[in-house]
């Protein structure tokens, strides 16, 4: 039953202060009794799935002793007998108390826990009658009071923005995000062992930095007061990392947090988690062989398949290869193959007629990335390299050696989103100065005491020499909702940045 379907309200705050009156009762009755209702160390306390799995169907009559730990979830009283599930990180076991086993004091204080105590039990393994494995209880710990009832069964957080802001009651009792995020530590695991294995080296880079660089965004700012000067929350790591290119680490790694102070969406969040693999001597291609088979690894090491749901008419296919395109083919398959040699107003035209909201006072480039971004790239579903985008979207990249109006990059396309970039890097000192002043002068900031500066330390390294080189970004949380079907950044990130409450 889906809780979204009952129509039963849920408690009142009457009700609730109640309830945690009651348990605060409770409380003090363990306290009066000598034992402290917040516990303290528990040895040897086992996996509820491991404790299962020592029963026995060939030996019946045999019963393993087991210790196990957990959060109560529910509990029936039968007389002199109570069942009750306890839940651990993974699984749940039933438990089995009966007051001829642990005497009248011990069984009464244990009908005094609520949903929600968290206990540690001794006791051995049997099948019931109803054919469920369950711990009968030879002893028990108190380790936890819960002084706040969790959410009804029927009303387990269906507000989802409440579900985010208490990520911990989320994990409690939705077993769906449990999953999710054990498979982003599963993906985030495989993501190491799979560059590790190909040779690259994890290496860190500054998350606070003087200029905000590696990437066209708004950065967070803060204040250093032992240096006296104004910082940014890093943007990107990627300026850093070629500076590691130029020290000779030939093929590094970063699996870093970012920040961009901009909205959030679906598909944003302002903190966020990337990552960014350089490899000398490589280039644009090298990159995407690379990450398309480090996505292809990771989803059948973690999934098992490569083929992956999303919502009930999605079906996503990683079977490589992948398909790749330059970005001029998509625009004149979408919008006509006169695209490029039109006027700009008959491109207004053509733009608004694909109902565009699109003002008279963009660049060229500008208005062709509005009908890439609004129509060409919500239709990639099927995983797409898109190649040689236009010079003056990517300051960081090579041009092609054929046309030096586009640069020798790739944009991975899945499911409708930019999962990962990627570029042969531009190494030439000169031309990168000339990009970057290039790219201050076309800033909406340009003149203003906030436009970021060019990162000359960067441009010294780089005149010491960096060997050409192959570098790609992938979006980890965008890569998450790709291959656990999640609809929303906020699904994949255990405390997604949400607006203050009112």
């Amino acid at each position: 039953m889906n809780p979204e379907d009952t129509e039963t309200p849920p408690p009142a705050e009457t009700e609730i202060n109640d309830q945690i009156a009651q348990r605060l009762k409770n409380l003090e009755e363990w306290r009066a009794d000598g034992i402290d209702p917040f516990g303290c160390r528990f040895d040897h306390a086992m996996a509820a799935t491991a404790a299962k799995a020592l029963f026995d169907e060939s030996d019946p009559d045999k019963e393993p002793a087991v210790t196990v730990a957990g959060r109560i979830t529910a509990m029936r009283v039968m007389g002199k007998a109570v069942f009750a599930d306890l839940r651990d990180a993974a699984d749940r076991v039933q438990i089995y108390v009966q007051k001829n086993v642990l005497g009248d004091d011990l069984f009464a204080r244990f009908k005094r826990f609520d949903i929600g105590d968290i206990i540690g039990v001794h006791g051995t393994v049997f099948r019931t009658r109803m054919g469920e494995i369950t711990v009968k209880v030879g002893d028990y710990t108190v380790l936890s009071k819960a002084i706040r009832p969790l959410p009804e069964k029927f009303h387990w957080l269906t507000d989802v923005e409440q579900r985010y802001r208490q990520r911990y009651l989320d994990l409690i009792g939705n077993q769906e995000a449990v999953s999710v995020f054990h498979k982003r530590i599963e993906i985030i695991r495989e993501i190491r062992r799979f560059l590790e294995d190909n040779g690259f080296l994890e290496v860190e880079t500054p998350m606070m930095q003087p200029l905000a660089g590696g990437a066209a965004a708004k950065p967070f700012e803060t204040y250093y007061k032992a240096l006296g000067c104004r910082m940014f929350m890093r943007i990107a790591p990627e300026l850093y990392l070629k500076r590691l290119l130029v020290g000779g680490f030939e093929k590094v790694f970063e699996l870093n947090r970012n920040f961009r102070n901009e909205g959030l969406s679906r598909r944003h969040n302002p903190e966020f988690t990337m990552l960014e693999i350089y490899q000398a001597y490589g280039d644009c291609r090298t990159m995407m062989d690379l990450v398309e088979e480090l996505i292809t690894t990771v989803a059948v090491n973690v999934l098992g398949t490569l083929t992956v749901e999303h919502g009930e008419d999605r079906t996503i296919n990683l079977s490589r290869p992948w398909r790749r395109i330059s970005y001029r083919e998509l625009i004149l398959q979408r919008v006509g193959q006169d695209w490029y040699h039109i006027s700009f107003a008959e491109k207004l035209t053509k733009a608004r007629a694909l109902n565009l909201d699109v003002e008279d006072d963009l660049s060229d480039v500008e208005l062709t990335q509005e009908i890439f971004e609004k129509i060409i790239e919500p239709e990639l579903i099927q995983p797409t390299f898109v190649t040689r985008l236009p010079r003056q979207l990517v300051p960081l990249a090579k041009t092609c050696e054929d046309d030096d109006t586009v640069v020798d990059v790739y944009e991975l396309e899945i499911n409708g989103v930019e999962i990962s970039p990627g570029y042969s890097e531009l190494n030439d000192p000169i031309e990168q100065r000339r990009r970057f002043e290039e790219q201050l002068a076309s800033s909406p900031d340009a003149g203003t005491p906030t436009a970021d500066a060019i990162d000359e330390e960067f441009l010294t390294a780089l005149e010491y020499g960096m060997p050409p080189a192959g570098g790609l970004g992938l979006g980890i949380d965008r890569l998450i909702m790709l291959l656990t079907g999640a609809e929303s950044i906020r699904d994949v990130i255990l405390f997604p940045q949400l607006r203050p409450k009112t």
